[in-house]
């Protein structure tokens, strides 16, 4: 019999795959539970749903069998009236996980570096893994702001942070340096990046992608208008967080014009789909749904906030998106097990079993943390009670 499995690229048999959310169905059947019973806090969804108008939208839709526009002119038209940037910036793509792909498969040769600052969203790990590209990583501070001064050091210099190798594959030459992504706000903490530090690394010889999935929920504005100032800046941004969209996978890019040409070459022509476009032009039309869900979101993190803060084995790190990430101490005074997890991981699994979802990150400088997300305020008063529950 042939050995198929010798055919499939070396790299990616041994490639660690990406660690998704178990879906909501599934997780309802292990827990016994209802899905009206369980309280979904572990994937930084918005809970408030899309607009009426986006249901309407969809139920209306009378070309569900015809192809998408591969230019994607309403969309791109009606973003473009929303963030105040010229459509011929905008590309838009089935989630801004499909914008990644892109960038990476432009840019990226295998060996060719692409710059990651953790911790952050795993995604851009999985993207160099599938590239077969070098991963640099340069990691955050303990508070999760940018180590700038490293990230400079990492681009012009040995390739090497201020804190030792952190090159796969370090014993070989220096590999040209081409992609740096940013989170903004940051996931899972919720921190930003200010003006003066992401000048400092537009300022480096390589391309910054600027993922803005919560910018939303923060008082810091978008960096949107800065791309066509900026020809090595591209800011992401996606429909899922802030119009309640995750299901439908919507995402757009904002790209420099010697870019995005290139991209309209590679994309793959039928992306966002119909039943997508038209929601995402349906939530655009009614900004007031938008700007009162946020407004709710951002109010009930605060409460969320407060009420854990109650918890003095709780360190909550200050957010700007729609979830809080919290250290939980190991002399928490929650029920102990025979694995001897971390307390967070404990937590995480406690939690479950009384039927609310967090997120737990079994990952360097994220053991000890669970990430909540923001829900509604009865979602927040299950989540408060099912912890005292845990600690009486």
């Amino acid at each position: 019999m042939m050995d198929v499995e010798s055919l499939i690229n070396p790299h990616l048999r041994d490639m660690r795959p990406y660690v998704p959310i178990v879906p909501f169905e599934v997780l309802s059947r292990r827990l016994g539970r209802r899905p009206e019973e369980i309280v979904k806090l572990d994937a930084n969804e918005n809970p408030y749903g899309p607009s009426p108008r986006v249901c309407e939208a969809i139920a209306r839709a009378d070309a569900l069998h015809i192809y998408p526009d591969p230019d994607q002119t309403l969309l791109r038209e009606a973003i473009s009236d929303y963030i105040g940037v010229p459509a011929e910036h905008i590309l838009c793509g089935a989630g801004a996980d499909e914008l990644i792909d892109l960038i990476a498969r432009a840019f990226i040769q295998p060996g060719d570096a692409i710059v990651d600052l953790p911790p952050t969203f795993g995604m851009y790990r999985w993207e160099a893994d599938v590239m077969n590209a070098t991963y640099l990583q340069v990691p955050r501070r303990a508070d999760f702001s940018v180590d700038v001064p490293a990230v400079q050091r990492m681009v012009i210099g040995d390739g090497r942070s201020g804190d030792g190798p952190t090159i796969r594959n370090s014993h070989l030459p220096v590999p040209p340096r081409k992609l740096l992504f940013v989170t903004n706000p940051n996931n899972p903490d919720g921190s930003t990046i200010g003006d003066e530090s992401l000048r400092a690394l537009l300022a480096l010889p390589l391309v910054v992608v600027l993922d803005e999935a919560y910018v939303d929920f923060s008082a810091q504005p978008s960096r949107v208008s800065w791309v066509r100032d900026h020809d090595n800046l591209i800011v992401l941004r996606t429909f899922s967080k802030l119009a309640g969209m995750a299901g439908l996978r919507v995402g757009y890019g904002v790209f420099p014009l010697p870019v995005i040409r290139h991209l309209w070459k590679i994309k793959q022509p039928y992306t966002p789909n119909v039943a997508g476009s038209i929601a995402a032009i349906a939530a655009l039309g009614d900004r007031s749904y938008l700007h009162q869900t946020v407004r709710a979101l951002v109010a009930e993190r605060q409460r969320m906030s407060e009420l854990l803060s109650r918890f003095d084995w709780l360190r909550l790190f200050p957010s700007e998106a729609n979830f809080v990430l919290c250290r939980v101490a190991e002399t928490a005074p929650i029920p102990a097990d025979e694995t001897a997890q971390p307390a967070a991981r404990r937590l995480k699994h406690l939690l479950e079993r009384r039927g609310v979802l967090v997120r737990y990150f079994d990952r360097d400088g994220l053991r000890d943390c669970i990430r909540i997300s923001v829900g509604r305020p009865d979602q927040t008063d299950r989540l408060i009670e099912a912890i005292e529950g845990l600690v009486k």
